[in-house]
């Protein structure tokens, strides 16, 4: 087994296996934060949609890779040959490696998460068991000129677009909102009581699962990584930038959000702002524990060590 198997199977092994630090007890809502202004925040719609039109692109007979918005914070990359198992490895300059399947159903779109720098991306095929091969390497720099791009655009693990029903059950959710804390607050409240934690699943998914959102709010169930999924889903499409957060929440591999909130800036996993303090927003916790529960474990955030942002 090669050290590039070794590093991804113990990763996703460790992260689908995890409980996502469930407790027993029913979720709570946050309504602390009452928003001032008296004018309705713009509840439509923008979703972003990443393009692949060929300006900047680099490749071979098997592989693809459109550079053409960069600036954007995003690539797009297409594998085409014959090999079922294919896999991309994207090192940016914090020298983070994320590791991704690719489907070979066109192209797929992948966050520029660490900013500005120089990236190394590679594909690896399939040779037998455990041993792949690289098919195709190449650096790229980037230079991102919309910063939150990466966390507004859809991507492989937050997948959306104008006709997915999450969407349109978030334009729901903020029509009364009068600001984005607002609209984060709905959301975030429908989610919490609205999607319960899938045990079975979160014991028997299998290595390269991607979450659908739209199955996610239909079947009303599912592991952390599909709480955060559908939760940054409904968020970007009403224009605020959110960062699918994977990484440690005490000693379990775990996922939650962060959101970038005006004035503030980016919060790193907020609940709700009460006018004086912020909370951790991590609703496959919330979802499941007591509020006294989630507020001990919080603490300073500290409990919180993120590895990974989609």
């Amino acid at each position: 087994m090669t050290l590039f198997d070794k590093l991804w199977k113990k990763t996703t092994y460790s992260f689908f296996l995890c409980l996502c630090l469930i407790l027993t007890g029913c979720g709570s809502r946050h309504e602390a934060y009452v928003s001032t202004s008296t004018t309705i925040r713009d509840n439509s719609p923008v979703c972003l949609l990443p393009v692949a039109d060929g300006i900047t692109v680099f490749g071979n007979d098997y592989v693809s890779v459109d550079a053409s918005h960069m600036a954007e914070g995003y690539i797009m990359v297409s594998y085409s040959g014959e090999n079922t198992k294919v896999k991309m490895q994207l090192t940016g300059p914090d020298y983070i490696t994320y590791t991704y399947n690719l489907t070979g159903n066109g192209y797929e779109t992948f966050p520029l998460s660490a900013g500005d720098g120089t990236y190394q991306l590679g594909v690896y095929e399939n040779v037998e068991g455990s041993q792949y091969a690289t098919v195709f390497s190449q650096e790229l720099s980037v230079s991102i000129t919309n910063s939150m791009g990466p966390f507004l655009y859809p991507n492989q693990y937050v997948h959306f677009d104008s006709s997915s029903d999450v969407v349109k059950e978030a334009q729901i959710l903020v029509a009364g909102a009068h600001d984005d804390l607002e609209a984060i607050t709905a959301i975030y409240n429908y989610v919490i009581s609205n999607i319960t934690y899938d045990y079975d699943k979160a014991q028997n998914v299998q290595s390269g699962y991607i979450p659908d959102v739209d199955e996610i709010l239909s079947i009303k169930t599912g592991i952390c990584l599909d709480y955060a999924a559908v939760m940054s889903s409904m968020l970007r499409s009403q224009r605020i930038p959110t960062r699918l957060e994977v990484g440690y929440a005490g000693d379990a591999y775990h996922a939650w959000i962060s959101t970038y909130v005006e004035n503030q800036g980016w919060v790193n996993g907020i609940i709700q702002f009460d006018g004086h303090s912020w909370s951790i927003m991590d609703p496959t916790f919330a979802a499941n524990s007591s509020e006294k529960s989630l507020k001990n474990f919080i603490g300073d955030g500290d409990n919180y060590v993120t590895k990974y942002i989609y």
